[in-house]
């Protein structure tokens, strides 16, 4: 990593980079979250006074964890003096002596840190909150801002998540070879929640918080670098990259949301596009398709199109059978049937959605999906209802603006 020279702009980066790296080590050591955290945020706190004076450390990872060992060894002596607790601050003292900053045993400590905020036991908003502070090094304030929490509400959250891997004893390990591929999916789907949410907020009036998406990116590489040997890892990687690829077309000069058959393709970013047809093509040669790899062939083929007109719509509906085969959803069964309306028309469209009518009942996009259908059908009072219905249910105000537009265009009455 190229550290900037102003030791103050160096704290942030290496903060950021980091962070999560050197919770890992303290938590293997101290065996508690708070005791980590405050460790290394202290130390931290004494590389923002030292290195703009001293300049920035040769190892600066190595410098935060030895600096945080020693500040944790002062603070559990401060709180023993006096007390039984003496011996159990010696014994700290002496393992935490041994912690060095090899990049192999730190790499293996962030692994078992991932695994330990994704644990199963663990609701799904505590696991992001927990990964996004813990790994990601966001503040509570910063998380709480892009889920639109109150930030107390996002501090106990934490404070909850942490409570409960002490008291269930939730264990600091990667998992065995048996368990690995139920408790990686866990790992995944919390990196692809942050990134939706981050690429179309459930609630507010921004429709992309780039901020969560560049951190979904950035544990997904994580993720990958610690398990190169997982498929599944690198396919969510892909379908991110190919996914966040088209985020500069998103909206339009005005803000307004733009659909992706209307979106300036030439602001594509082709370097992420370049970079996920890599991965799906190593993904291919493996032979191991699994859920995430077969969403990030999809997007590849509509990354391949120079226009919207050249997408192959067969191709994809080809891959959504596949996908609904090793993931049977109602959510992905109506992203084929959009599919199924650009191959085969809106009628067909119309027959695929019809079964889903009642498990997504309260689900906008079925409506949104269903409307835009009706009308290329000609049935325009019927998609005038399922517009109302999706203007109800949609949370997010861009995304709203774009249905109240398309409901306009349809005729009075």
């Amino acid at each position: 990593m190229t550290l900037p020279t102003d030791g103050a702009e160096a704290v942030a980066a290496v903060f950021r980079a980091e962070y999560g790296r050197a919770v890992s080590v303290l938590y293997r050591y101290l065996g508690d979250l708070d005791r980590a955290e405050d460790a290394v945020q202290d130390a931290f706190a004494v590389a923002v006074a030292r290195w703009p004076v001293d300049g920035v450390p040769a190892a600066p990872s190595g410098w935060i964890i030895t600096t945080a060992r020693r500040r944790a060894i002062d603070r559990l002596r401060r709180e023993a003096v006096g007390h039984s607790k003496e011996a159990e601050a010696t014994e700290l003292l002496v393992l935490a002596a041994s912690v060095e900053a090899a990049p192999g045993a730190v790499e293996d400590e962030r692994l078992r840190l991932i695994f330990t905020c994704c644990h199963p036991a663990l609701g799904p908003e505590a696991r992001i909150a927990l990964t996004l502070r813990l790994l990601g090094g966001l503040s509570t304030a910063e998380i709480a801002r892009a889920f639109l929490v109150p930030e107390s509400t996002l501090a106990q959250r934490i404070s909850r998540a942490k409570a409960k891997i002490r008291q269930a004893r939730i264990p600091y390990r990667v998992p065995s070879s048996d368990d690995l591929p139920v408790r990686l999916a866990s790992v995944l789907a919390v990196v692809y929640l942050i990134f939706n949410e981050g690429y179309t907020a459930s609630a507010g009036d921004r429709l992309v918080r780039e901020e969560l998406c560049a951190e979904a990116i950035r544990l997904s590489r994580l993720v990958v670098g610690l398990l190169p040997e997982e498929p599944e890892a690198a396919g969510l990687l892909a379908l991110l990259l190919l996914i966040d690829a088209r985020r500069p077309a998103r909206l339009d000069a005005s803000g307004a949301m733009m659909a992706l058959p209307d979106q300036d393709r030439s602001a594509w970013d082709t370097a992420l596009i370049s970079e996920g047809h890599a991965i799906v093509r190593g993904c291919l040669l493996l032979g191991r398709p699994g859920p995430y790899q077969l969403q990030a062939a999809i997007q590849a083929v509509h990354d391949d199109a120079a226009l919207a007109t050249d997408t192959d719509w067969r191709q994809i509906v080809t891959l959504y059978d596949q996908l609904l085969r090793v993931q049977p959803s109602p959510v992905i069964a109506l992203n084929r049937a959009v599919a199924v309306a650009e191959a085969e028309g809106p009628s067909a469209g119309l027959a695929a959605v019809e079964p889903l009518r009642g498990s997504l009942a309260e689900f906008y996009l079925l409506h949104g999906v269903r409307a835009g259908l009706l009308v290329r059908a000609g049935r325009e009072v019927e998609a005038g209802e399922e517009y109302d219905a999706a203007l109800r249910l949609c949370g997010n105000e861009s995304e709203r603006e774009f249905l109240a537009q398309r409901r306009g265009l349809l005729p009075e009455g």
